[in-house]
């Protein structure tokens, strides 16, 4: 006789577990496409001052291509997100990788004001949907304990890619020209656009969530715990979350605790990101314009991006540990730097280790508040919340290189901006002081007035 159908708790038999092959591949496949995500992204900083002699672009035009770029990001966060939270995750990454791989080899093929700013924007877009639903995709295949840290080795190759722009822009640019940038980066997107086509699995949790594709799910379990012999007539359960077969709605980011976590998580993500993209896209024509060579401002930017990256990974285990108050410490030291590097007088090399020191601290803030922006929403609209969160934080994306394009070009003191953006570490401080609060109080994925499944018995 066949067997009964038992109930299995998918989150239990994910929680479990540690890592293994599956996780890796995942993850590794995750942190490469991030890679091109951000050099894409960050390449065209790097390669301004050359588009700037070129095509004859002025500093409020440049302004305008970089905030381009993040506009369409923000829109296509909300548009991708939606649809990995409707058709899956994996579906959606593999569309989005191919898009913005030749998005980004066009652009090396505009000539105009005008194509780099539709360029961008369309490039953007495709890009938008990639970093929270890889975030999403990972979160649902690792055990709660190790969420924070998972997300921010994906993030560091984000943060190689930014870094990795500066030098290969000095390796290629002198030769091929700032095109040839571009070609590069959207040849090697495109090869990972087809690993990802390859193997790049579809979210259980998802997909229970939804209640789809049982027999997809019964496979992925048996990949991850061979002895439990899981199948299509099995009836898999989320413990601790609810089922929700429904369409996503906006009001579903503000339910019970949510209320007040989301306006919190945004606003401190906005912050971080308009001084991230603030001091990514000006950074180097700021050191340039304080009489630091174009070579030595592509390194010093590179290595402060390199350096976020480490102190955002060495965070991460406290985050996973102590929750989002971990997230305020390097903010609350970013914003004292800041401060002094544009309010004191220095000399040029105390200017630079302690310019490096603060874009340092501002980096790591930004990996500490994006490994928590999709943590605290239920599966079956975390690539939604994470979505949302990523894409409204591109508000401070956009108006990080419009600002600094005013306020560059309004005859302050160039070293002055440093002193303007210590204000986002501090309010991004508060927001992640607040979000533990609301944390510690209880679990704000589980809302009030749901029924939950209960624990199934871990079936091996």
């Amino acid at each position: 006789m066949p067997a009964a159908p038992r109930t299995i708790d998918v989150a239990r038999v994910i929680d479990d577990r540690g890592l293994d092959r599956f996780n890796y591949l995942l993850i590794l496949l995750s942190w490469l496409i991030t890679v091109f995500d951000g050099f894409d992204m960050m390449m065209i900083s790097f390669t301004a001052p050359y588009m700037r002699d070129e095509l004859g672009l002025d500093k409020p035009m440049l302004g305008n291509v970089f905030s381009a770029g993040i506009l369409g990001m923000m829109v296509g966060g909300f548009a991708f997100s939606y649809i990995g939270d409707r058709v899956g995750r994996r579906r959606t990454i593999v569309a989005a990788a191919f898009a913005f791989g030749l998005l980004t080899l066009a652009t090396a093929f505009a000539r105009s004001y005008e194509a780099l700013l539709i360029l961008r924007f369309a490039d953007g877009f495709a890009i938008g949907g990639m970093l929270p639903l890889a975030w999403a995709l990972n979160i649902e295949f690792v055990p709660k304990r190790m969420r924070a840290t998972v997300i921010t080795i994906i993030m560091m190759g984000y943060s190689l890619g930014s870094s990795l722009a500066g030098p290969v822009t000095v390796w290629l640019a002198p030769h091929h020209g700032w095109e040839g940038v571009f070609v590069f980066g959207g040849v090697c997107t495109l090869v990972c656009a087809v690993a990802l086509a390859i193997w790049l699995p579809e979210s259980i949790r998802f997909l229970t969530s939804k209640a789809l594709k049982p027999d997809l799910v019964a496979a992925t379990l048996n990949r991850l715990s061979p002895a439990l012999d899981a199948r299509a007539e099995d009836r898999f359960v989320l413990g601790d979350e609810q089922t929700d077969t429904g369409n996503f709605t906006v009001g579903k980011l503000f339910e019970g605790r949510l209320a007040i976590l989301t306006p919190l998580l945004w606003l401190g993500y906005i912050m971080s990101t308009l001084a991230v993209y603030f001091k990514a896209n000006w950074g180097p024509i700021v050191y340039e314009d304080m009489a630091f060579s174009r070579e030595t401002a592509a390194y010093v930017s590179s290595f402060s991006g390199v350096m976020g990256a480490v102190l955002g990974l060495t965070l991460m285990r406290f985050t996973d540990r102590f929750g989002p108050f971990a997230v305020a410490v390097y903010p609350l030291c970013a914003a004292p730097v800041l401060l002094a590097v544009g309010l004191l007088p220095m000399n040029p090399q105390l200017f630079l280790w302690l310019s490096v020191i603060s874009t340092t601290f501002v980096g790591g803030a930004h990996f500490g508040i994006l490994s928590i922006a999709s943590v605290f929403y239920p599966s079956a609209i975390r690539a939604n919340g994470g979505g949302w969160a990523t894409s409204i934080a591109k508000l401070g994306g956009i108006g990080g290189p419009i600002i600094g394009g005013y306020v560059l070009s309004s005859g302050m003191p160039i070293v002055r901006s440093f002193a303007i953006l210590a204000l986002c570490p501090a309010i991004l401080a508060a927001s992640a002081i607040g979000i533990g609060l609301i944390v510690r109080r209880g679990n704000p994925a589980v809302l009030p007035g749901v029924a939950v499944a209960p624990r199934a018995r871990r079936a091996l």
